[in-house]
């Protein structure tokens, strides 16, 4: 069974989700970065800031040769090693989606296979034909390498599941900025217990 801490660190991840969902939903928001919001899947993640994500590479982030896109790597690796700082957050230090990327450093190892869905002339034949499958589903490990109370650096790899393939990795460094308070008016189960933490801040660590 997980323990208490353990199970704070997940549900302060999901909350960050949950919250993402209520904003983007509340201003009919339909940029890139939420189909990915909507689709990750939590895996675990732990109190020292790490988590763990699958996520299914399909065509949505292909490029013309049927591979992931390199771009969006950028997007993935961005949402998925800023919300590794939720098991870390408190009101006033790095909370909803905490912070703006300083730098974000991406090493390429191996192209994501996507294969591409035919493309039929009629919608007929697309049914007939498509294929729901089509794409690789990877698994991305974010751990937060050092926090403060002004700048944060988290690391994350994109690998296969099994972890014996590593697709790409990357450094991500973020600095702290105030969450905009129309953002944090979208309540959700979390905050009562999250509140309950207070404003002290974590020291860095290494």
């Amino acid at each position: 069974m997980a323990s208490t801490a353990h199970a704070e660190a997940i549900k302060g991840v999901e909350a960050i989700f949950e919250r993402y969902l209520l904003i983007a939903r509340s201003k009919n928001f339909t940029g890139f970065d939420r189909h990915l919001m909507e689709t990750v899947k939590i895996i675990d993640a732990s109190p020292e800031g790490t988590v763990t994500f699958d996520l299914l590479i399909d065509e949505r982030y292909s490029n013309i040769n049927g591979v992931m896109h390199g771009g969006a790597a950028g997007v993935i690796f961005d949402m998925c090693t800023t919300t590794a700082l939720g098991p870390l957050a408190k009101p006033g230090f790095w909370d909803f989606l905490g912070g703006v990327t300083r730098s974000l450093n991406i090493s390429y190892l191996r192209a994501i296979p996507i294969g591409m869905s035919p493309r039929p002339l009629s919608i007929k034949l697309h049914l007939q034909f498509s294929n729901p499958k089509t794409g690789t589903t990877v698994r991305i490990n974010s751990k937060v390498m050092q926090v403060g109370r002004t700048m944060a650096m988290i690391r994350g790899t994109m690998s296969s599941r099994d972890g014996k393939t590593v697709y790409c990795t990357c450094e991500h460094h973020k600095v702290a900025v105030p969450t905009r308070e129309e953002h944090l008016q979208h309540r959700v189960e979390w905050d009562g217990i999250w509140e309950g933490k207070g404003k002290d801040a974590i020291p860095g660590k290494l």
